[in-house]
């Protein structure tokens, strides 16, 4: 991938951009409220208990019918996501290929000398510079004035039928708007995050290392912890971090749902699953996304745990259901021929 491109290191972004964000807006997707997370009450005494059976993985429990305990077939998980009738082409396993073989998550591991602060903050410079030449091959205007993303074809920011995202206006009310606006508003949003020396700090001299325990002492640190401050990067980093690769995702999830034929046309379309599958693995990876926030391309996350693309013991493939995942690949006529 990086021979398409240029991956670039948070510290050394190059020449910038005016800083011109937009007020910070908190987005609202209108999807189905995610489960309350379940607490287990803590207990001063240690009860000794039989060994429990094998228990189902968090994948699997997802949509356990409550009343009799029975996990559901792959074909009811599927109809559950409530896809339309004709499946999206990216679907099909012939159609979700990458340019590249290999490992996506030696990309996203985060080296052992390397703090966690600076390799979150790398990671997202990265992944926008990826995700941005996408953005413009269907926000950028033609020399008619127009664009393939435009309000009359998308009304609104979705991501299929059952999901659509809002933005907070002036009044910090969620509005739908189109999404070639919603996509001009994250443009500036992330933009203005990244070139903000508040939030990404650019001084070389700031640039700290992870201690490496086979070559030193660990330096003790005293204080509040966060990640990053050992690298000048303010408390709230990973929650602005956190937001912008939300952002992220739902832009990848409109360009699948509305506008992957578009792409599939220019014949970008094992570019952007490249891109897609390697920003899952890091965002799974550096806890920067929820599983909720996958859940408009639960599917594809499937599909691609059954065809390997993530692999076992990542946190991708965890999320993922591998038996809908076959099942799609079963549908398709069996895996893909290179």
């Amino acid at each position: 991938m990086s021979n398409l491109f240029s991956g670039i290191n948070a510290r050394f972004r190059g020449q910038r951009s005016p800083n011109s964000p937009g007020p910070e807006q908190q987005q609202h997707a209108q999807s189905p409220v995610p489960p309350p997370e379940i607490q287990t009450p803590t207990s001063t005494t240690s009860v000794k208990l039989p060994p429990l059976p094998t228990s189902p993985s968090l994948a699997e429990t997802i949509g356990m019918d409550q009343s009799s305990g029975m996990i559901p077939t792959a074909e009811e998980v599927l109809t559950s996501y409530h896809l339309p009738p004709t499946k999206p082409l990216w679907l099909n396993c012939n159609y979700a290929k990458h340019i590249v073989k290999g490992n996506f998550l030696t990309l996203s591991a985060k080296p052992k000398t390397v703090e966690m602060g600076e390799w979150v903050a790398h990671q997202v410079v990265d992944h926008w510079r990826m995700l941005v030449t996408f953005i413009r091959l269907v926000h950028d205007r033609e020399e008619d004035g127009t664009s393939i993303c435009n309000s009359r074809r998308c009304p609104k920011m979705s991501a299929g039928a059952n999901h659509s995202f809002t933005w907070l206006n002036s009044r910090l009310q969620p509005v739908e708007i189109p999404a070639y606006e919603y996509l001009t508003l994250v443009q500036r949003y992330i933009s203005g995050k990244i070139d903000d020396n508040n939030i990404f700090p650019c001084d070389p001299s700031g640039v700290s290392y992870a201690d490496n325990p086979a070559f030193c002492t660990p330096v003790p640190e005293s204080g509040q912890e966060w990640i990053g401050k050992r690298s000048g990067f303010p408390q709230n980093f990973m929650e602005t971090c956190q937001t912008i690769f939300r952002q992220m995702f739902r832009v990848y999830a409109h360009l699948y749902w509305s506008h992957f034929d578009d792409l599939f046309a220019l014949n970008l379309e094992k570019s952007m699953n490249s891109c897609f599958s390697h920003f899952i693995l890091t965002a799974t990876t550096l806890n920067l996304l929820k599983k909720a926030d996958l859940e408009p391309m639960q599917p594809l996350i499937d599909l691609w745990a059954a065809l390997g693309t993530f692999p076992q013991g990542s946190k991708a493939f965890e999320v993922a259901n591998l038996a809908v995942g076959q099942l799609l690949v079963q549908k398709a006529g069996g895996p893909p021929q290179n």
